[in-house]
């Protein structure tokens, strides 16, 4: 049984390093920064008021900063030790994992939370449509949280955090892909690929449709990473 105690404090104690150093600052600005180029040369230059471009271009963008903040979560606790220490202390390995997971998603919410400006910018310029807006960060909180859970499986397979950084954007740039490709797979293979596509089950929630098929698919990759994670965690004990 986990105990929930141990893990709100591994979450406070990553949150506190994120925000005590200039990692979440940086990752926020830059965040913005970029979005807030696509989204204003959308409004302005070309007149078009819409979340639609926000909801296309965010997900590229945690392609490249999940798994910039999550690769240190366990790759730097191994190569430093600290991993030892805590497995000398009553903390199961899921509660670490998840403790990780909690902060490094709450990083997230916290770099979108900004673009709601956006919205209300829209909403000033003209009609809006907010329940397709609330389906859209709902889908962008799950495929954040499903990203951050792979970022974490492939920080606890290594002690580089380069390494763990490039498998974890592997790994989402083919789940991201994988409905980009249908035309060149034969037929059999593309409704499987389109099902395993990350960005696919996005699409359908970012329309404005809350599908459980699309829900259960980000719950199960989130949750099975988070198994292997831990499952790679314990491995050190064997």
């Amino acid at each position: 049984m986990l105990n929930f105690q141990n893990i709100l404090t591994i979450f406070r104690r990553e949150l506190r390093y994120y925000f005590n150093s200039p990692v979440a600052y940086v990752v926020i600005i830059v965040f913005l920064a970029i979005l807030g180029w696509f989204f204003s040369s959308n409004l302005f230059l070309m007149n078009i008021a819409t979340m639609r471009v926000a909801f296309e271009i965010i997900p590229l963008l945690l392609l490249f900063f999940v798994p910039a903040i999550t690769m240190r979560l366990l790759a730097e606790e191994k190569k430093s030790g600290t991993l030892e220490l805590l497995a000398t202390k009553p903390v199961r390995d899921g509660e670490i994992v998840l403790g990780k997971f909690l902060a490094a998603w709450m990083l997230v919410v916290a770099t979108l939370v900004p673009t709601l400006v956006y919205v209300v910018v829209l909403m000033v310029a003209g009609s809006l449509d907010l329940g397709v807006v609330a389906t859209g960060y709902i889908g962008l909180l799950l495929l954040g949280g499903a990203y951050i859970a792979i970022g974490l499986f492939a920080s606890s397979i290594t002690e580089n955090q380069i390494v763990a950084f490039i498998v974890a954007f592997l790994i989402v740039l083919v789940l991201f892909l994988l409905d980009k490709v249908l035309i060149y797979v034969p037929e059999f293979m593309a409704t499987t690929l389109e099902f395993l596509s990350a960005d696919y089950h996005f699409s359908n929630i970012a329309r404005g449709v809350v599908d459980t098929r699309d829900v259960i698919y980000f719950c199960s990759l989130t949750g099975f990473s988070l198994y292997l994670a831990t499952v790679s965690l314990q491995r050190r004990k064997w």
